[in-house]
């Protein structure tokens, strides 16, 4: 490996924790509850939904870097799939709130790990559909 390819690595890499980082927190602006206080506090359900949320964050950006030709496409590209994911997250909910009288957030910051499973698996099943869209 040369030092451009080593350097390109870093900044790459630097720039996607960064967009992953602001993105976590994001979404945590769009909970009931504050995630960081939650999972401080033990509550397995918030951090189980916090680390499948990351894990998806982490497979949309890395699908995004391995097919974007420059890192603003790339963290574009991560950007877009955010906003996605966020909308389809939030049309899930209200179709379980309406319909099956299943609150994810009630249940998660309640500490319920199945209802923290189900949000952060909603996350991830997500990531796998728009990832598989670039």
């Amino acid at each position: 490996m040369d030092l451009q390819t080593l350097t390109a690595m870093f900044v790459w890499t630097v720039a996607g924790a960064v967009l992953l980082f602001v993105l976590m927190f994001v979404d945590s602006l769009f909970t009931k509850y504050k995630d960081f206080e939650e999972v401080k506090n033990g509550n397995m359900a918030v951090t189980s939904r916090m680390i499948l949320k990351l894990i998806a964050q982490g497979y949309i950006l890395s699908g995004s870097i391995a097919t974007a030709y420059s890192l603003g496409t790339a963290l574009l590209y991560s950007v877009v799939a955010f906003v996605i994911l966020l909308i389809m997250e939030a049309m899930v909910r209200i179709l379980l709130r309406r319909w099956a009288h299943f609150d994810l957030d009630e249940g998660t910051q309640q500490g319920k790990l199945g209802y923290g499973l189900f949000s952060g698996t909603l996350h991830l099943v997500g990531a796998f559909i728009i990832t598989a869209c670039f």
